[in-house]
Formats: C-alpha cells, structure tokens, sequence
C-alpha cells in the first residue's frame, strides 16, 4: 500500500472496558442532552482499551500539527507557537473543548491553543465510534479529536477533552497511571473527574515544543513516556 494511502489512525482514546447501564454524576448537562438525541448502539459501545497506541502513531499525528503551526510562527515571529483548532464538528460538547483549552494554556508556555476563524491545524468531531475518543491523522498535515458520546457519557467529559488535546501537544497514553495524571485516561475508572495535566505532562510539552520533533528521537524523552 502506498505511503499516501495509509490512512494512520492514532488509537489514543481513554479506553472502554464495558458499557454501563446508567450515567455517572460526572457527567455534563451537555453530554446527556447529547445522549438523547444520539442513541449509541452495542457496536458503538464495544470494548476499546487502547492496545493499539504506539509510539509511532503518537509522532505522527504530533508531527502533522506542529508541522502546520511552526510554518505560520516562522511568518509571525511569535515567542510561543499558536496551535489553532475547529469546533464547529463538535457543538455538543462546546463548553469542553473551552474549558479543555483554557487549561492547557495556563498550564504550558511553548505552546498556545487557539480557536481560529479561517484555516486550523486541527479540529475536533462528535459522533458514535467503537473506539471511543481518539485522535487521528491523515498522514498529510491534517488531524482531528473524535468524542464520542457514549464514552463522555460514562467519563467525566472535561478530562476526555482534555487528554485528547494532550496528544495534539505530544503526550501519548499512560493508562496505568494515577488520576492525577491526566494521559492516563479512563485507566483509574469512572471516578475519575481529574482534566489538568500533573507537572511531568507540562514539563513534557514544553520541552516538545520548545525543541520540536528532535526530542521524540532522544532517549530521555522515549524513557519518560513507557
């Protein structure tokens, strides 16, 4: 299969183990009036616990987006480089997607995320997937955020949002990791309302977007991840 064909979906997403009959207090006003009106089937809810991240897919859909925010930072001059992004593919979860943005921008300072108004580097969707959510890219420059329904139903939907968006900045998952790291996703249960990254996550984004895709081939940084 040629190269441009692969289609290389990063299979980021929090990780379902089982579908639940009712809905946890976590979840947002939003996400249940989303559950309303799309109504997940079996298929759509089917077990998903991420075996197929790797190391690999993570650059590669990092790669695309920094590859599009750096070319705009090299016309701008900017100190800090402006990941833009589309919400109009994901109204329901509107308020998310805001409160998942103003977090990272407090947390990091070598990057900045932005909602912008004409071309983006990335953008996030809404629908029903057997995956879950999950980051993607389609190996050409271009990435997008899936969030599914059900899975912002069962997790708190803020901490889906934002440890999607982490992988945009770099992060890969680490699902045995404890609540109060934010890649580790729907590894600590449903209990789970954690949707700020802990010191070692910042520190990493920072780095990435201080020294660009160089640091993915050092060892220390591929250390850091497992």
């Amino acid at each position: 299969m040629q190269r441009s064909k692969i289609f290389l979906t990063a299979s980021l997403g929090l990780g379902l183990a089982t579908a639940v009959a009712s809905l946890p207090a976590s979840a947002s006003a939003s996400s249940t009036k989303a559950a309303e009106t799309h109504v997940s089937t079996a298929a759509t809810i089917a077990a998903y616990n991420g075996s197929g991240e790797n190391q690999a897919q993570t650059k590669a859909f990092f790669e695309a987006v920094m590859k599009s925010a750096k070319a705009k930072q090299a016309k701008t001059g900017a100190a800090a480089v402006t990941v833009t992004y589309s919400a109009r593919n994901a109204p329901t979860f509107k308020s998310q997607i805001a409160r998942s943005t103003q977090i990272w921008n407090s947390s990091v300072s070598n990057v900045q995320l932005r909602e912008g108004t004409g071309s983006y580097d990335f953008d996030y969707r809404e629908g029903n997937d057997s995956r879950g959510s999950y980051a993607s890219t389609n190996g050409h420059g271009r990435g997008y955020i899936f969030l599914d329904y059900r899975q912002n139903q069962q997790y708190n939907s803020t901490r889906v949002t934002a440890h999607e968006t982490g992988h945009v900045l770099g992060l890969p998952d680490r699902y045995s990791g404890p609540c109060s790291e934010l890649m580790s996703g729907g590894g600590p249960g449903t209990s789970c309302t954690n949707a700020y990254p802990n010191a070692q996550e910042k520190s990493r984004v920072n780095q990435l977007w201080a020294n660009g895709l160089t640091a993915f081939d050092k060892g220390s940084y591929l250390k850091a991840v497992r």
